[in-house]
């Protein structure tokens, strides 16, 4: 099989671009016209589905909170003391371990990027000289220079190292974007840190820091811990629960709705038994394991699956991701106006949603690398599938399943299980909005207090605004996700769009 894919490389990612979007669109009408044909079938599979999001629903709710139980332990917890304690032989010295944080970045203002340096500046229980800070910036973004040597004098001296990098434009076979800048940032960063002033690349982490990403006060120390203790720290990546929470209160309500989805999913997944877990957004791992794989590779657009993927099959399918409960918090996206701000929620989606391109390159790397076991490759593989597939039929599985055939097939309603499909879906719906309800609340709990200018009215039409979750779902989430798996297989390329910050 690997000899056939490097003949026929071509046409078999063509047929593995082509594949995501046709099984979607299948899955999608396949209660159309199976309720002609085979209308038991259709409603056993979305009795089937509906069963699945219940569990899922569950595991949402439950592990979210378990996840929210271990942010307030975090938060409570001296890491560099905890260290003391748990520390053993294997483990590595505390004041040893660096940390280069790569913050990619193009337009963004110099106030934007003082908030994150500024909460990069702030970390506790962690010297400052442990914090070595790559401003990635790239060379034809405007006023790149000027900004740079703004921000490099205003936080002079304030970590261990702050170096500034300028991504050229054009280079060949390179996509504009967060990997390609990152990647070039990340390899400047080494000729200077390790090749020139000698740096131990076996005591020291990368972290992929989004332009408006603000950690929490003790993520390095947090990290430092980890890092320091787990024997296989050069096979793993670390990963925080990510929140839209910088402007929470200012986005329109729509994208309120699926941040806070979003928020509590997240900490729900970061503790999955199945430990299927990818990194995503901004996370941390080895330097030296991206240095060993050539860091992100730069004909790419959505880099956080594709650098795990990249770490996974060179290291023989070793590698996993770790929960770090020490909060990441970022900007939802937001614009100008308030349809601005739509589109741009909209847009980002569809660039996250663009992650469908890393099933080709996984399925092509699990053929090319029989040493790794097949079940750990069938498992990651899957896991890929499942959430690009659940991501752009969901919604519509959800609505319209279980009452499409009995519209469309009058003779299939009139039978038992035609009757009950639609009370079957009800009933679970129904139930599922319990697990929706603890979501809502953990993320009242996590969210920034409420700023005096918000009224207690508004607070209360807050709430009320989730009876439109299925609108906002369906149009902040599922259609983006679709648009891209469509574009995907219609063979036009996605132009990476930085999401604008406000």
């Amino acid at each position: 099989m690997k000899r056939i894919i490097e003949r026929y490389d071509p046409r078999v990612q063509r047929f593995l671009e082509i594949l995501p979007g046709t099984l979607a669109w299948t899955i999608i009408i396949f209660p159309l016209w199976g309720a002609f044909f085979i209308p038991k079938t259709v409603a056993y599979f979305t009795i089937a589905f509906l069963v699945f999001w219940f569990y899922r629903s569950f595991q949402a709710a439950f592990l979210g909170l378990a996840g929210y139980i271990k942010i307030r332990q975090a938060e409570k917890t001296n890491w560099h003391q905890q260290y003391k304690k748990d520390k053993d032989e294997n483990s590595l010295k505390w004041e040893e371990i660096k940390h280069l944080i790569i913050i990619p970045n193009y337009n963004e203002s110099v106030e934007k990027l003082s908030t994150t340096l500024n909460c990069i500046a702030k970390q506790k229980n962690i010297d400052k000289n442990q914090l070595l800070v790559v401003l990635a910036m790239e060379e034809r973004a405007e006023d790149s220079r000027k900004r740079a040597k703004i921000l490099a004098k205003n936080f002079k001296g304030q970590f261990g190292e702050l170096i500034t990098t300028f991504h050229p434009d054009g280079l060949p076979g390179e996509v504009r974007g967060k990997a390609s800048n990152e990647s070039w940032g990340a390899k400047q960063a080494k000729k200077t840190l390790i090749d020139k002033k000698g740096y131990d690349i076996n005591k020291m982490t990368i972290t992929s820091c989004d332009a408006d990403a603000c950690f929490h006060p003790k993520y390095f120390s947090n990290l430092t811990y980890q890092f320091a203790l787990n024997p296989n720290r050069h096979l793993r990546f670390w990963q925080s629960p990510i929140f839209w929470h910088n402007n929470f209160w200012r986005v329109p309500a729509f994208v309120r709705i699926v941040g806070t989805m979003g928020n509590i999913i997240h900490i729900a997944n970061l503790q999955e038994p199945d430990n299927l877990l990818f990194n995503y957004s901004t996370y941390s791992a080895s330097l030296k394991m991206l240095d060993d794989v050539g860091y992100w590779h730069t004909d790419i657009i959505p880099e956080d699956w594709h650098i795990f993927l990249q770490c996974f099959f060179h290291n023989k399918g070793q590698v996993e991701v770790e929960p770090l409960f020490s909060p990441t918090s970022i900007d939802a996206p937001e614009g100008t106006s308030y349809f601005g701000s739509l589109r741009n929620r909209y847009e980002q989606c569809r660039r996250h949603a663009w992650g469908c391109t890393d099933f080709p390159y996984a399925i092509k790397q699990a053929f090319k690398h029989p040493e790794i076991p097949i079940w750990t490759k069938f498992f990651r593989i899957y896991k890929i599938m499942e959430t690009h597939l659940i991501w752009s039929t969901n919604w519509f599985i959800l609505t319209l399943g279980a009452w499409i055939p009995t519209l469309v097939n009058p003779v299939f309603k009139q039978t038992a299980l035609g009757y009950n499909l639609p009370r079957i879906s009800r009933i679970i719906l129904t139930i599922c909005l319990f697990f929706l309800f603890i979501i809502i609340v953990l993320d009242s709990a996590l969210r920034p207090k409420r700023p005096v200018k918000v009224s207690r009215p508004r607070l209360v039409l807050e709430h009320l605004t989730w009876v439109f979750m299925p609108v906002a779902a369906l149009f902040m989430s599922v259609l983006p996700g679709l648009h891209s798996q469509t574009q995907l297989m219609a063979g036009k390329r996605l132009e990476y769009r930085v999401t604008e910050k406000v």
